[in-house]
């Protein structure tokens, strides 16, 4: 008989589980007094309980955050007499007498100089980690009051960030002398907001603490709630006496299992492929699964031992590989699936064999990326309601709609009885579409009548959630004497794990995209999204993408070299261009920017490889390197109806109000979107005012994916912008030429000489409070792919090529990056800071997996072994925004959160061969492969 092991099914209960109190029943409670922000506080608690729990819980100083309980990530820390610590790794004990400083104490009823300039350099992107970086930073200056860049490095080593890439929180610090403690917060004038950078609509709570993530507001009257997991693969297992187990331990409300789950116990983020439980039925499928639910008090519960619950574990074969799963003879994951193959994704035009035969060169190639955690600093948490017979719930997601619709299909609740109301997200990438603790915390507080609510540990957030998807690829391509490329074979294994989540959405765009963004035009393209008991595979900004993207550009690398071309060179004389057709036979009439961002790359390309010769003809033990990779990204679903909805009105005090459903995860929508409202309908941004994402008041703008919110969200938007301004106008009898104005609880429509005055509070209001409101739909047109894949898939596509310099040292196998060029057809910039910013964090994420990111279940499910990128691992990096307008998108604008990230990977992976002469065949290239590889050719000279 096997125990539920402690280290993988404890939670934080309410938040608030202290492993320093864990499993100490009956902890003594002492007075413990110091101040906090200037006031003196004194609190009863353990002293052993951390000072971050203090702070959040009995304080309620939500703006300390806890990313981790570890030390790891940094986002808990505080100052405390004048010294930066991590507040999860003090004990209550040792502030006693001490002064602490948090984020929320760093305003004094205006912004510092430090959070003004966080906000004027685009520093803060999805806020989670920016209270952590504020106060290092403000330990940092108020002992030198000029840092060097490598001093604030030094300072803000410690604390990780997932989102910004760093660079902009560089010079935010640096800055912040020169930014005046007040900013200027003035917007852009009427009709000008496209193309500017005002600080963003929610940046201020995101600098001062205010902003409330999933932990943030649990109520106090919440039962906390903790998940018991499989430790195993694969298992079976079967439960003891839970009632007994429970009546033994006071203060436990009650044990949940599949049992008590009064729906369909299924859920999935498509449809026809849903097979995941929202509590495993007597057999777990991947380590990790949600097995059973204890809801207690939550003093209760920070002293519950769960070493000793009743269950019986009955360990299982399990596959992990997808060659293990798809041998002849392998047990099925799930019955319906032969050879475990969940879906494949297929495309052919022409005669990729024979183009291949004829062709004057070929190149083929293998290689096989690994898992990548999404490592967002905001582990999932939130809490759920009933209001009468509704159940509300409150938490972190992407896609509210979504974990609307399969709440309530799990809880057996119909859609309109269920309320989302996503709470400000801490990064999410795509591992927060899918649903995770809502059917769990939803059941409870079902069960009890009682708020419920739960925060995921860093272990069981790693643990339990998506990743990229690993992918075993094979290709070759041909191409003539000239350089023209004349067919490519492309076949990959998509590693999507126990449940299917999105790997039908890998499987697909991955054929659509592993030619890159050039003319082949004999082609053959296949991805599966196989089945094992690894984690589950889901969503990962690009949908699988970046690692076909790997594949193609460093064979085109090996190809460019065996013809003897400028490998630059060789990608502008193939890419896509106006008039060009795609691979699934798309023609593309008018907005192709490849072409456009490798031209601009041409001076940089050329100084960074004459740098690259000098260096090399002084260096012996190590090599620098030049890279280049391209990409392309189709902006939205793949050949599926992919609406959003946005309603904007005027309410009778003047204010305009955005119903703006698109959930902000740090990359800028509730900005832009606004943006791009207000120059439709030729009203100043400051007068908006958002609505943000609630299923119960927003209309649905879909999901934060796809690279589709600037796009999709975004035409909606403007649509709904031109529509009530259309209105406006036909009420006061005037042409599409007239000016608008709010003067008050006025409007001021002129037109020529002639001006009216429109006093609003005389108007009837509708049901929302709107005296004039529009509400307009958007849905790209697309065309289904048929059998070999033609059709058209995408409305609009961006595009991208990055260059990478970076040095090897030979011996040691280590890399390091000396700079990144980026230059990014974004077709209009609504707001070019953001854009920048989104470049920067995207870089970020592919140098982690070009180098350093690999989960290892069982072995990295924590922020000390799992390596994501820090504040000294990210180079240099210069934009450069090309705006090739598509007559699609909303002011000509294209999506650009996955594209950004797309090229880095393989752009450094060329670089390195370009230093050392080796390829690397397993990413990331960490020292230890670099060396290997290093080795062999040693040995093959």
């Amino acid at each position: 008989m096997n125990k539920a092991q402690p280290d993988i099914s404890q939670g934080r209960p309410g938040g608030a589980l202290s492993d320093s109190d864990a499993g100490q029943p009956g902890l003594a409670r002492a007075e413990i007094t110091f101040a906090v922000n200037g006031a003196a506080v004194s609190v009863n608690v353990p002293p052993l309980r951390r000072l971050s729990s203090v702070l959040r819980d009995e304080l309620l100083l939500t703006g300390t955050k806890v990313g981790c309980d570890a030390g790891d990530c940094g986002a808990c820390t505080v100052l405390v007499d004048g010294d930066p610590v991590c507040a999860c790794l003090m004990p209550a004990a040792s502030a006693a007498g001490a002064s602490v400083t948090t984020v929320e104490g760093l305003a004094n009823g205006r912004l510092s100089a430090l959070q003004a300039s966080f906000l004027a350099h685009g520093a803060a992107q999805c806020g989670i980690c920016t209270p952590g970086l504020l106060v290092a930073a403000t330990a940092l200056l108020d002992k030198k009051a000029r840092p060097s860049e490598i001093e604030v490095q030094d300072a803000l080593g410690g604390v990780l960030c997932r989102c910004t890439g760093y660079r902009k929180i560089v010079a935010a610090v640096m800055d912040a002398s020169a930014q005046a403690a007040s900013l200027d917060f003035r917007l852009p004038r009427s009709g000008h907001a496209i193309g500017s950078s005002p600080i963003r609509l929610d940046g201020v709570p995101k600098v001062t603490g205010g902003e409330k993530f999933g932990g943030d507001s649990f109520p106090a009257d919440a039962l906390a709630v903790l998940v018991i997991r499989s430790p195993h693969y694969h298992a079976s297992f079967a439960f003891g006496d839970l009632d007994g187990w429970a009546k033994a331990r006071p203060g436990i409300a009650g044990i949940f299992t599949a049992a008590d789950i009064p729906g369909k116990n299924c859920f999935g983020v498509i449809g026809p492929f849903a097979d995941q439980p929202a509590l495993a039925e007597g057999l777990a499928r991947f380590r990790g699964e949600a097995v059973a639910l204890v809801a207690g008090e939550r003093e209760a519960m920070l002293d519950l031992d769960l070493s000793d619950f009743p269950i019986r574990w009955t360990e299982l074969p399990h596959l992990l590989q997808p060659c293990e799963a798809q041998a002849e003879g392998a047990a099925l994951i799930h019955a319906n699936r032969p050879a475990n193959l969940l879906t494949k994704g297929f495309v052919e035009r022409g005669d990729p064999e024979t183009a291949l035969a004829d062709a004057a060169v070929t190149v083929t190639g293998a290689i096989e990326t690994a898992y990548v955690e999404h490592a967002y600093i905001e582990p999932e948490a939130g809490h759920a309601y009933m209001d009468g017979d509704m159940l509300v719930v409150v938490a972190c997601t992407q896609a509210p709609y979504m974990d609307r619709d399969d709440t309530a299909k799990v809880l057996g609740l119909p859609v309109d009885k269920v309320r989302i109301v996503p709470t400000a997200t801490g990064g999410g990438f795509g591992s927060k579409l899918d649903v995770s603790l809502q059917p769990l915390i939803g059941l409870v507080a079902m069960r009890t009548g009682r708020p419920a609510a739960l925060a995921y540990t860093r272990n069981e957030s790693m643990m339990s959630t998506t990743k990229r998807h690993p992918a075993q690829m094979q290709a070759t391509i041909g191409a003539d004497a000239e350089g023209h490329v004349t067919g490519m074979i492309f076949s990959g294994d998509f590693n999507t794990g126990a449940y299917a989540s999105w790997g039908p959405t890998v499987a697909n765009p991955v054929p659509v995209h592993a030619s890159g963004p050039y003319a082949t035009p004999n082609y053959r393209a296949e991805g599966r999204a196989v089945h094992t008991h690894g984690p589950i595979s889901g969503a990962f900004r690009g949908f699988g993408v970046p690692q076909a993207t790997i594949m193609q550009e460093t064979l085109y690398d090996e190809l460019a070299g065996k013809l003897g071309i400028d490998r630059l060179d060789f990608r502008l004389r193939n890419c896509l261009r106006n008039g060009s057709e795609t691979v699934t036979g798309q023609r593309l009439e008018s907005g192709v920017g490849i072409a456009e961002c490798l031209d601009a790359l041409r001076p940089h390309w050329a100084r960074a490889v004459a740098d690259a010769d000098a260096f090399n003809s002084a260096n012996v033990d190590k090599k620098r390197g030049v890279g280049i990779a391209s990409c392309w990204y189709g902006c939205g679903n793949t050949s599926l109806p992919n609406p959003s909805t946005i309603r904007v009105g005027i309410a009778a005090s003047g204010e305009i109000i955005l119903h703006q459903g698109a959930v902000d995860i740090g990359q800028g929508s509730n900005t832009v979107i606004t943006q791009i409202c207000a120059d439709a309908l030729g009203l100043p941004l400051e007068r908006f005012r958002l609505k943000n994402a609630d299923t119960a008041i927003t209309p649905d703008a879909g999901k934060t994916s796809a690279s589709r919110q600037t796009f999709v969200t975004g035409k909606a938007a403007e649509k709904a912008g031109r529509a009530l301004r259309e209105k406006i106008l036909r009420f006061a009898n005037v042409s599409e030429k007239a000016s608008l104005q709010l003067e008050g609880p006025a409007i001021v429509i002129r037109e020529g000489e002639a001006v009216r005055r429109v006093d609003l509070g005389t108007l009837e209001a509708d049901i929302h409070g709107f005296v004039f409101r529009a509400e307009e739909t958007y849905d790209p047109p697309t065309l289904p792919l048929d059998a070999k894949g033609q059709g058209k898939p995408y409305a609009v596509y961006g595009y991208g090529a990055q260059i990478a310099e970076l040095e090897v040292d030979l011996k040691l196998g280590t890399v390091k990056l000396v700079k990144i060029t980026a230059a990014h057809d974004v077709g209009k910039a609504i707001n070019p800071l953001l854009v920048e910013g989104q470049i920067e964090g995207g870089i970020a994420q592919g140098i982690g997996m070009a180098l350093m990111e690999e989960y290892i279940p069982g072995r990295t499910e924590n922020l000390h072994d799992y390596l994501i990128p820090t504040i000294g691992d990210v180079p240099p990096i210069e934009t450069i925004l090309i705006e090739v307008p598509d007559p699609e998108g909303p002011f000509g604008a294209k999506g650009l959160g996955e594209h950004v990230l797309i090229p880095t990977a393989p752009a450094i992976l060329n670089a390195i061969r370009h230093a050392t002469g080796i390829t690397i065949t397993k990413v990331p290239a960490t020292p230890t492969r670099i060396r290997a590889a290093i080795r062999e050719k040693e040995a093959c000279q």
